[in-house]
């Protein structure tokens, strides 16, 4: 059974109110997410159905009609980013520096060293694929090797083929 709305009647009817006069999306669920649980004695698991938001989204629907209705400003929102980070982007690119120049003048980027560098940094264990997104982020990708040997002639090949010696003689079965 869901649990009755506490909302203070003031904002309720406020939110009946907005259900008619919106003129965007996000108000009119905001004020759904408010009346819809005052009005119907819905819970917020209903309401996100009725709505197609999830239950969590609900409630902090509801808290910004409520907040937007006392006049206040709505929370800053935090969505996305790197929460879990082991260091800032810039740390990344200063750790990663002498490993990038090396490889820049022609060396090969070698990830072992660099995971032990990234370890050091932060003091405890990493898994590989830690190195790796951190390259990818800063524009690094695993190469594959050429399909052909960089200082190939295609010339010389050709003069070859066309001038190779080959079995004069019949084929032995």
């Amino acid at each position: 059974m869901a649990r009755k709305s506490s909302l203070d009647r003031s904002i309720a009817e406020l939110a009946v109110k907005n259900l008619k006069s919106a003129k965007t999306v996000d108000e009119l669920r905001r004020a759904q997410a408010t009346a819809f649980p005052d009005k119907f004695g819905l819970d917020l698991d209903r309401t996100g159905e009725m709505i197609g938001k999830s239950r969590s989204s609900v409630a902090r629907l509801r808290r910004e009609f409520v907040a937007l209705s006392k006049g206040q400003k709505l929370p800053r929102q935090n969505w996305g980013g790197r929460r879990r980070q082991n260091m800032t982007r810039e740390e990344e690119a200063r750790m990663l520096a002498p490993f990038l120049d090396q490889a820049k003048k022609g060396g090969i980027l070698i990830v072992s060293p660099i995971k032990s560098a990234y370890e050091q940094t932060v003091g405890r264990d990493v898994p590989d694929s830690t190195v790796y997104r951190m390259l990818a982020r800063h524009g690094w990708r695993k190469l594959a090797p050429d399909k052909r040997h960089p200082t190939t002639d295609p010339l010389a090949q050709d003069a070859f083929k066309k001038n190779s010696p080959r079995s004069s003689g019949p084929k032995k079965s």
